[in-house]
């Protein structure tokens, strides 16, 4: 087994671009500084109808800023909201979204996802809409996945070893991890298997163990996420799960 000191070489963490989120075209009220009724003497207000007050301002000030996508009856956005998620690379946000249609309210753009999930289900289409990475793509059934494969088979396509997807596993569910960790978790070295994993950009280096010798540890990455179809690691299975499987 490796000692407690790395000889992987250091990698750089790569500064992860923030995702870029939409103004919704309204301004939240920052809910600070005094409000009538907290003036001495006044009855406290009623914290439903300042919520409902909140709400009606905010539909008054977004229905302000409305554009000729809000002229469009139902079936038309959910045409053009199809168009978009089909011919798009990256998943785009509901801000996007409303920008693309020409701003329509944010909640006919939402009805509009859940009708058009609905009209794909009822015409038992291989596709399905999804949230990742914080927006909405066209997606593939699962169990389209065989078939799909067959376009994507050849030299190119990108295989992960049995070995590779067991440490795989050991840095998605114990992260941040260490190679000796792994290591003793699985019993063989993790050196070379680690690298290749960082090299494919499945697993960074997330920073220092407070041990002896500060070994490098080691974390899962957003591509990560991304190729397995999970928001978060929370998304993982977990052990009643992965039994009843």
């Amino acid at each position: 087994m490796d000692s407690m000191h790395d000889d992987t070489p250091e990698i750089e963490e790569s500064t992860l671009e923030p995702q870029e989120i939409e103004a919704d075209g309204c301004d939240e009220p920052t809910g600070h500084g005094p409000d009538a009724g907290e003036v001495a003497g006044d009855p406290e207000p009623d914290s439903g109808s300042s919520e409902r007050a909140q709400e009606a301002d905010e539909e008054e000030d977004e229905s302000s800023k409305l554009g000729p996508g809000e002229e469009l009856d139902d079936d038309e956005l959910v045409r053009r909201l199809a168009a978009l998620l089909f011919v798009t690379v990256e998943p785009l946000t509901l801000g996007k979204l409303v920008k693309l249609l020409e701003r329509p309210r944010r909640g006919r753009v939402k009805d509009a996802i859940v009708a058009l999930t609905q009209r794909m289900e009822d015409a038992d289409l291989p596709m399905q809409v999804r949230s990742i990475k914080g927006g909405y793509g066209l997606m593939t059934a699962p169990e389209m996945g065989q078939v799909v494969q067959r376009l994507l088979s050849g030299p190119t396509v990108e295989r992960v070893s049995a070995a590779a997807l067991e440490t795989l596993a050991v840095v998605a569910y114990r992260q941040p991890v260490t190679k000796a960790e792994i290591e003793a978790i699985r019993g063989v070295q993790a050196g070379p298997i680690l690298r290749s994993l960082v090299d494919r950009g499945l697993v960074r280096v997330s920073g220092r163990a407070d041990v002896p010798g500060n070994p490098l540890e080691y974390a899962t990455t957003k591509d990560f996420l991304d190729r397995f179809g999970l928001q978060a690691v929370g998304d993982l299975p977990r052990d009643a799960e992965l039994a009843r499987d």
